[in-house]
């Protein structure tokens, strides 16, 4: 409906595919755009990703919190959005219009430098982000200290439909040194299945993922013409969109020298006392 209580006809980024996401105004997802639609990835994972009421989660790379503010509205989840190229306070902002600063966090930091407790979240999203940091070997291994054990891990994202040594000739034009982060759904699977930390629930590519990427750029992004004539022309052969979860195993091995950041140089020393005098 719009402000006069009519029936909105502005059908743009409109999908039966996505119910969720198409009860979102267009104007309020293009104002907060990065990459890809934030909508359509994260209603794509949330498939594959238990959710309940009262869940901490992790949003991770969460940019303007277009994901967050969906998690926390659609699954009643609080979720903690953090983000290194968005400011903290500019997504205040976009909390506060939405009426969650009760339950959507904003925090400003590097991925590999989290400021939260080990096994402090039930789960971790992250969307169309992981690539430029999460290609790492290690990285899981630090990643997953945040999550509870059987807590899972859910990424989706542009990709690759195959892994390939060069880009084809129909790609070069749109081809930049960025997109060599890119990987298939096969890549991700076997990257975090052979690390025995989660176990890899999901690995797939979106059905018809290319035309998803064109019609939002066109709608969002028109003046890249360089990536949408080029996914165009693709048509599903070498880019989509995919997604990866898995559920940290019970009895992973994590461990401490693999972190990237200096949080484990020292180690942890905590003694419990009575808080109260009467308790002793």
């Amino acid at each position: 409906m719009n402000q006069q209580g009519k029936p909105d006809s502005d059908t743009r980024l409109v999908s039966d595919r996505f119910p969720r996401s198409a009860k979102y105004h267009p104007d309020w997802l293009i104002g907060s755009a990065m990459g890809s639609n934030t909508l359509w990835l994260t209603e794509w994972l949330t498939e594959v990703v238990d959710l309940k009421p009262g869940m901490r989660v992790l949003d991770l790379g969460c940019g303007r919190v277009v994901s967050s503010i969906f998690l926390a509205r659609e699954f009643d989840v609080q979720v903690w959005a953090t983000d290194l190229w968005i400011s903290a306070s500019e997504n205040t902002q976009r909390i506060n219009d939405a009426g969650l600063s009760d339950c959507v966090f904003p925090f400003h930091c590097d991925a590999r430098a989290l400021p939260f407790a080990r096994e402090f979240f039930d789960a971790i999203v992250v969307i169309d982000s992981f690539s430029y940091y999460g290609t790492d070997d290690l990285y899981l291994n630090y990643l997953a200290n945040f999550v509870k054990p059987g807590g899972q891990i859910g990424i989706a994202g542009a990709g690759l439909i195959d892994e390939f040594e060069s880009p084809p000739e129909h790609l070069i034009e749109m081809w930049s040194e960025d997109f060599w982060c890119l990987h298939s759904a096969a890549w991700w699977k076997r990257h975090w299945g052979r690390t025995k930390i989660v176990d890899v629930e999901v690995a797939d590519t979106m059905e018809d993922g290319w035309k998803r990427w064109v019609e939002w750029h066109e709608t969002a992004h028109p003046d890249n013409k360089e990536e949408i004539e080029g996914v165009k022309a693709d048509e599903g052969r070498c880019l989509g969109y995919i997604r990866a979860v898995g559920r940290r195993s019970d009895d992973a091995t994590l461990q401490d020298y693999c972190w990237p950041d200096n949080m484990r140089s020292f180690p942890e020393a905590y003694t419990q006392f009575p808080l109260l005098r009467e308790q002793s």
